[in-house]
Formats: C-alpha cells, sequence, structure tokens
C-alpha cells in the first residue's frame, strides 16, 4: 500500500482526489487544521494530523507528498487582509513542506505542490503553454512564489511537479455552483463581455492530472492541468444554458463583479486560454475534453 501525505484533503478538490486514492489502495496522511473534526473518516487506510504535528515523521512514510492546501480566492471580497492570507496559506505551508522534507531521512519520490492558471494573467486569446513568462499581478505573483518555494525540495534530491490549475467544473462547489443558481432561475449568461477565454477542467480529470506524475516521471516542473478546449465565456454560458434547457442571454456586467469582490474580481474577468502541453506530450487521457460533455455528466 502506497503511502501519500496529502494536504488540502478535506476541501473542495481534495475531497474527491481522497476518494480515488482510497480506492486505488494508498494510505492517506491528510494534514488540516483541525483533526479532531475528522474523527469519524479515520480509518484503516487513513489518518488524519495537525499542521504542528510531526510532519517529519509522516513524510518519513510518504512515497509522495500532494500539496493543494491555500486559502479560496472566491469565496470573499478581497482587501489587503484577505490578500495576505492568500499568499501566507500557501507559501507559509509549502516552506512548512518543504522544511520537513529536509529534515526527513527517507525523502518521497515526487512532492506534487499546485500552483493556478493565474499565473499566466489575462491573456486575451493567446495560447499560453508552460514556456509563458509569468505575469506581474497579485496572483500571478502568488503562484510564482508558490512554484519557486516548492522547487527548493529538488535541492534535496526529490522531483517537484506543478499543476497549473485552471476553473475546476463540480456542481458541489468551484466557480460552477455560483453559476448555477441564476440559470435554474432563468436569469444566466455570460460574465463581462463574455470573450474572455476559460480553461476549465472537469473535477475527475483533475484529480486523475494531480496523480498522474505519481506514475509518468518525466513530468518535471509546471504542466497546465486544464482541457485542451478552452472556451470563451460567451461559449461557455450557451452550452451550460443548453444542457440546463435554460435561457442565457443575461449578461452579468463587470461593474457588478466589482461591486461584489473588489480586486478579486480579476480572476474572474481574466482571459487565460490555456494549452496543457505537457499532458498532451505525456499522452494524458482526458475523461472529458468536450465541455457539453462534461456538464452533462456534472448535472444529471
Amino acid at each position: 500500500m502506497k503511502n501519500i501525505l496529502l494536504t488540502g484533503g478535506t476541501g473542495f478538490i481534495g475531497q474527491e482526489l481522497r476518494t480515488l486514492l482510497l480506492k486505488e489502495d494508498y494510505y492517506i496522511t491528510v494534514v488540516t487544521r483541525d483533526p479532531r473534526k475528522y474523527e469519524d473518516e479515520t480509518a484503516k487506510n487513513q489518518r488524519f494530523i495537525a499542521w504542528d504535528d510531526d510532519l517529519t515523521g509522516a513524510i518519513n512514510k510518504a512515497e509522495a507528498v500532494i500539496h493543494l492546501a491555500g486559502e479560496g480566492i472566491f469565496d470573499q471580497r478581497w482587501n489587503e487582509d484577505v490578500k495576505k492570507r492568500i499568499y501566507s496559506s500557501r507559501i507559509d505551508t509549502t516552506k512548512m513542506l518543504v522544511e520537513a522534507i529536509k529534515k526527513a531521512e527517507n525523502k518521497p519520490e515526487v512532492f506534487v505542490s499546485a500552483s493556478g492558471s493565474g499565473y499566466y494573467g489575462n491573456q486575451g486569446d493567446r495560447i499560453m503553454d508552460e514556456s509563458k513568462p509569468v505575469a506581474e499581478d497579485f496572483l500571478a505573483q502568488v503562484c510564482k512564489d508558490w512554484e519557486a518555494e516548492s522547487q527548493k525540495a529538488t535541492e534535496f534530491g526529490v522531483r517537484v511537479v506543478n499543476p497549473r490549475i485552471g476553473i475546476v467544473l463540480e456542481k458541489n462547489g468551484g466557480a460552477l455552483q455560483k453559476m448555477l443558481p441564476p440559470f435554474w432561475m432563468g436569469v444566466g449568461g455570460p460574465v463581462g463581455n463574455g470573450k474572455q477565454y476559460m480553461s476549465w477542467i472537469h473535477r475527475l480529470d483533475l484529480c486523475k492530472g494531480l496523480l498522474f506524475p505519481l506514475k509518468n516521471k518525466s513530468i518535471r516542473g509546471a504542466y497546465n492541468l486544464c482541457a485542451p478546449t478552452p472556451v470563451t465565456m460567451n461559449e461557455f454560458a450557451k452550452i451550460l444554458g443548453s444542457v440546463m434547457n435554460r435561457p442565457a442571454i443575461f449578461k452579468v456586467p463587470k461593474i457588478a463583479l466589482q461591486v461584489l469582490y473588489g480586486e478579486g474580481s480579476k480572476p474572474i474577468m481574466d482571459s487565460i486560454r490555456m494549452e496543457p502541453k505537457v499532458l498532451n506530450e505525456a499522452n494524458f487521457d482526458f475523461r472529458f475534453d468536450d465541455l457539453e460533455e462534461a456538464l452533462a455528466d456534472i448535472l444529471e
């Protein structure tokens, strides 16, 4: 039974990833802020520890570390305190893991440390593969520093990969959860001018993509984790409306998002057209590369 150390394992992505890992007979050690909340979920192949527990001891037994922890970026209106939490929740926890890896007598073979599509910033209709440079806005710099901290583990002989995660689709969380109510009420539609690109991915493919580097040792450094078929917001709204049998004609103006989220509206409005070049070249099998099929599966 392979041993995985997982952070962010109780969140929107982590819950699904845990399910997949348990089905594949992994032993999971989940690092969380309050392990007592999950005492009922502790089992012979799963345990929960706190950030101030013995991380080094846990990593000594782990063949891989998967790091997904971080403050949500779409859950609240941004101010300086929120931005500090967004930054520190990613950078500080990564520093803790790298330090624990450094101290561990037995190093993990691979460190999967998440990053985001925000690395590229607003790029219009330009196609962004992994070779493209980092943008200069707040989220881009968060992603840059996040990746840089994780890459320090390579100094100890650990292979480090940074999945730059696109917009994750599932009805019980993420961006789609917030979009569904207006469509159910018949007043859904595109956000902003509708021309911005969305680099989306079904949550199942996301989890498969996070585990892909565990078995494919050719994957190193950054890789775009998104479906190979990004769409504009206009296209997304039209397809979502069709799948839900609802109209998609009521646009949400940019100013409305700015009122709700402040600077936090920028990630929603930015146009990021990612290409998963590394995964494509490694012959990763996307279960859902068609948006209509993905949404139909999610909403059935």
